[in-house]
């Protein structure tokens, strides 16, 4: 008999400077916005343009079909004081027998620069190996998104290997549209041990803010 797959909790997570939530009605024009940035429609699969109808259907329907399933999580990162939104965390591929899953992120154009994703992306790590009994997650970049794998670098990922000609992004053309670009991934991959000294080498190091990380 096939055990029965769990749903995740709806979560709430903070860090010195973030709070880790669900997506809510009050996140739709924020998430529009930043999900038409140049850059996140470059390195993520995201309709572009991005509308209303799609945070609609992605807030109301689409994340909480998969949290309820156990399929994934979405979360949203939004600053402590200011609850405003800093970005979106992606937990997908989730395989329970494996207790593993890839984390992907998306951080609004106004929050780069300030290690907000490296801080984000390593709480809901922690969250996942204590609380849900994870013992590996992956993170998977493009090769030319050095900042992306700076983040990876930065919260004890190990690099694993390239997927070649793995992944499709996306680039300006004359016109102003959108072209398909075949490239490389990286594979990167975080177990529990990997975190141990973490905490410790980011106080040393000058905190989260050491990289920038756009996307």
């Amino acid at each position: 008999m096939t055990p029965a797959i769990p749903g995740f909790p709806d979560i709430s997570i903070s860090t010195d400077r973030l709070t880790l939530r669900s997506l809510d009605e009050t996140d739709i024009q924020a998430l529009t916005e930043m999900m038409n940035d140049e850059l996140i429609a470059a390195w993520t699969p995201v309709p572009t343009p991005y509308t209303e109808k799609h945070a609609r259907a992605w807030i109301g329907r689409d994340a909480p079909a998969r949290r309820t399933a156990g399929r994934g999580l979405v979360l949203a990162v939004t600053e402590f004081l200011t609850q405003r939104l800093v970005g979106i965390l992606y937990l997908h591929h989730t395989d329970w027998r494996v207790r593993s899953g890839e984390l992907s992120y998306a951080i609004a154009p106004w929050a780069r620069g300030e290690g907000y994703a490296s801080e984000a992306v390593l709480a809901l790590a922690q969250w996942l190996f204590h609380d849900q009994k994870f013992e590996r997650l992956e993170m998977r970049t493009a090769a030319d998104n050095t900042a992306a794998q700076q983040v990876a670098q930065k919260i004890g990922c190990i690099s694993e290997g390239v997927l070649r000609g793995a992944w499709i992004a996306r680039s300006r053309t004359e016109d102003g549209g959108w072209a398909d670009m075949r490239t490389d991934l990286i594979v990167w991959s975080l177990l529990p041990e990997d975190l141990e000294g973490v905490s410790e080498h980011l106080a040393d190091h000058g905190g989260f803010t050491v990289y920038s990380d756009w996307n």
